[in-house]
């Protein structure tokens, strides 16, 4: 194998990553989420762009997803299109990509084809359903995926429809996250003096229904009934929920252990007034005593209140005003880069911090210096880059690109 090690190139300076190098197949949702999480800890992130485009449908200056990664572009269906992106695994540590079952092979890019090239190639797919099963060949988004794993079943209140958690739990920790395990652990065994290249097969219906462990172990111990509204975590306890206050706004309370609720009731100012906790009988009552109490001051007046507490109370904030949390702020949890802000890379590590060190790639763009830094051979003359499109609504992300 000549990717790590082998002179990764720009873009590659930091992070416990540095030297791996990706190739990932361009689509849309948790691929390039994963691919991204990639690039922020250093690993040199080459994204295979399709003529025309293939992302979110927004400006490209804006698709936070492909900070960190460098462009090239390469049509698949073309004649010499399987050939360059064969150059590209041959020189690859992990290749991501996100078609449906079957896709990738047709274009000649598929496993087969590119593990015979580099043998110790970790090849990552992404999709929803996984690679074989009734519905491998359907399409399918993030509320489906969550829906028949049981997790949407859990979520909201028991008299309403189950609330949707936008795309973050199939799409991302699901689907995404358990890729960046999968591929990284397929890489440590590559690694290994007899270890060897594979396919990680990280469907977003097997993540999603992993997340979901401590709660089938709960149920099956009797801890938690199988239905929405009725379980401590779920909403059912007055005491871990969210609370309007009175402009409207909300705060969130999960004082759970005791110590912390009696501090949470105390700061409140029902102290005495309530009934025991222990009473479930007489939960509506105490939900609805805790309610009124937050109905008469504004969040920020809230906030104020269990400022230095140990209640377990903070404010519900929108995606705006996230960033100027006091802690967050404090911790560096957002950045700013090339005038975006966005969330900083995460984990963090001690000696090799990751960072955002490139603005997204538009497509295209790199070409020539990915040509160079991984020693291809005589790059064509690349398509010229398609024209960023104005503003629009994204499409919602789950099963990838098709093909």
């Amino acid at each position: 194998m000549t990717g790590a090690g082998a002179g990764a190139g720009a873009g590659t300076t930091d992070g416990p990553l540095t030297g791996v190098r990706v190739v990932e197949l361009a689509g849309i949702g948790p691929g390039p989420f994963a691919a991204m999480t990639l690039a922020d800890l250093g690993a040199d992130v080459v994204r295979v762009d399709r003529p025309g485009g293939a992302g979110l449908g927004i400006d490209p200056a804006y698709d936070l997803t492909n900070r960190n990664k460098r462009s090239v572009l390469i049509d698949l269906k073309a004649p010499e299109g399987a050939a360059r992106l064969l150059d590209l695994a041959e020189r690859a540590d992990i290749l991501i990509e996100g078609y449906r079952p079957g896709v990738a092979e047709r274009l000649g890019v598929g496993p087969e084809e590119c593990l015979g090239r580099n043998p110790r190639l970790v090849y990552g797919r992404m999709t929803g359903w996984g690679q074989e099963g009734p519905l491998a060949d359907r399409a399918g988004h993030d509320i489906g995926y969550i829906a028949v794993t049981g997790a949407l079943s859990m979520i909201g209140k028991a008299e309403e429809p189950p609330a949707l958690p936008a795309n973050l739990l199939g799409d991302y920790a699901g689907g995404a996250l358990y890729l960046v395990i999968g591929v990284l652990a397929a890489l440590q065994h590559a690694r290994t003096p007899d270890g060897a290249g594979q396919v990680v097969d990280a469907a977003i219906v097997d993540g999603t229904s992993h997340l979901t462990t401590m709660i089938h172990a709960m149920m099956g111990a009797g801890g938690w009934q199988d239905r929405r509204g009725a379980n401590l975590l779920d909403g059912a306890s007055p005491f871990y929920g969210s609370y309007e206050t009175s402009d409207g706004a909300y705060m969130a309370v999960g004082a759970l252990e005791k110590r912390f609720y009696n501090e949470f009731v105390e700061r409140l100012g029902l102290t005495g007034e309530v009934p025991d906790r222990r009473d479930f009988a007489r939960w509506d009552e105490l939900r609805e005593a805790v309610a009124a109490r937050f109905r008469t001051r504004t969040r920020d007046e809230w906030t104020a209140v269990f400022a230095g507490s140990d209640a377990c109370v903070a404010p519900v904030l929108s995606l705006r005003e996230a960033p100027d949390h006091p802690h967050l702020a404090a911790r560096g949890t957002f950045t700013d880069h090339a005038g975006l802000r966005q969330p900083a890379p995460a984990p963090r590590f001690s000696a090799t911090p990751g960072s955002v060190r490139r603005p997204p790639a538009r497509p295209g763009e790199h070409a020539a210096e990915v040509a160079r830094d991984w020693d291809l051979p005589g790059p064509p003359a690349a398509p010229e880059p398609p024209a960023a499109p104005g503003p629009v609504s994204a499409p919602p992300a789950g099963q990838a690109e098709q093909g």
